[in-house]
């Protein structure tokens, strides 16, 4: 069946999004894209105009506003938020479809996060997702305060809910491209990540993403691991970073303007560090991709010097595939397009 689940394999910023986005466009009949996750990390795009969009509750890969956008059960959704960027998308709503089971962030959750210090102890965005999440699993214990609302009973996003199981099915059985946007980095992954109680608090796996879906493994025949040149992590005490250094160095190694990166929802300043090979190697083990996409490469040199065999960027991508024993298969110079290992050019 034609699922394609997009994945961080670091810290997340990888440029999942953009590579989702790419996904969909490749597709030769109708895409639906599915947003798992909820709006703790930003996705950013640039449509076919050359608008940037950089959205937190709808997926990247919709902005051509040609594809059906399902929130599905595993989905936890900020309805103002979700509101606001459909109107500011001018996204048909006819095409937005949510699971009546999907979960509602609250006022509530996010004051919970900020009272429990979590925005400050493991770099979280206060967002209220984890607090979303807690108040799901406690599933209405009395000594747990905070209420779990579902789509279904959530009068704001009424005109959205639909059967999404029945709607994914009816859409696979009739060659749909379905694109699962995943969220974060593999890195943050609660289970497996290996930085706990430095993590988010989901599964950051194609397996994970698959399950807050609500498909089934055979209906997966694509897996992209989307990489990044300088793996960074969010500001304050959010984890160790190995090789950690700074943007002014990697600025000055190849001569770029500054490239300093802030993040999407608190627009703190990134931390950033040089390429890892045990994070991406373990990332590579849990989810076994069928392609491997590697992004900013641009902090490492320009797209024309992939002609020449001894040139930095030729040697960075050579160095990356032998010591995680994989090729690479899409390469990102901007956020703009993908180029494949067999190109010298941008799609």
């Amino acid at each position: 069946m034609p699922v394609s689940i997009v994945v961080g394999g670091q810290f997340g910023s990888e440029g999942k999004g953009k590579v989702a986005l790419e996904i969909a466009r490749r597709a030769k009949g109708p895409v639906t894209v599915i947003r798992v996750g909820g709006p703790n990390s930003g996705h950013t795009g640039y449509d076919r105009s050359g608008k940037k969009w950089a959205l937190r509750q709808m997926p990247a890969s919709c902005i051509d506003k040609n594809v059906d956008v399902v929130f599905p059960a595993g989905s936890y959704i900020d309805a103002d938020l979700l509101l606001s960027e459909i109107k500011e998308l001018q996204y048909p709503k006819e095409r937005i479809f949510i699971s009546p089971y999907a979960r509602i962030i609250l006022p509530e959750h996010k004051y919970w996060e900020r009272e429990a210090g979590l925005t400050g102890a493991i770099g979280s965005t206060g967002s209220g997702v984890g607090g979303a999440v807690m108040a799901s699993v406690a599933r209405e214990a009395s000594n747990f305060p905070l209420p779990s609302p579902d789509a279904a009973h959530f009068f704001p996003l009424q005109d959205f809910v639909t059967d999404v199981a029945t709607l994914l099915r009816r859409q696979l059985e009739n060659g749909f491209r379905v694109v699962i946007e995943g969220t974060q980095g593999f890195g943050l992954s609660l289970l497996e990540g290996g930085y706990w109680p430095k993590a988010t608090s989901r599964c950051t796996t194609a397996a994970g993403a698959l399950a807050e879906a609500g498909l089934s493994p055979m209906d997966v025949d694509d897996v992209t691991l989307v990489i990044r040149s300088y793996p960074i992590r969010v500001a304050g005490e959010s984890g160790p970073l190995v090789n950690e250094t700074t943007w002014e160095n990697i600025a000055n190694k190849t001569g770029k303007a500054d490239i300093r990166e802030y993040t999407t929802v608190t627009n703190k300043l990134r931390r950033v560090g040089s390429f890892d090979v045990e994070i991406v190697s373990r990332a590579i083990l849990a989810n076994v991709p069928t392609r491997i996409a590697l992004n900013h490469l641009d902090y490492v040199g320009n797209i024309e010097e992939l002609v020449e065999a001894k040139s930095g960027v030729r040697q960075f991508i050579n160095q990356v595939s032998l010591a995680i024993h994989r090729k690479i298969d899409w390469l990102g110079f901007s956020p703009l397009g993908i180029a494949e290992e067999a190109e010298q050019h941008i799609q």
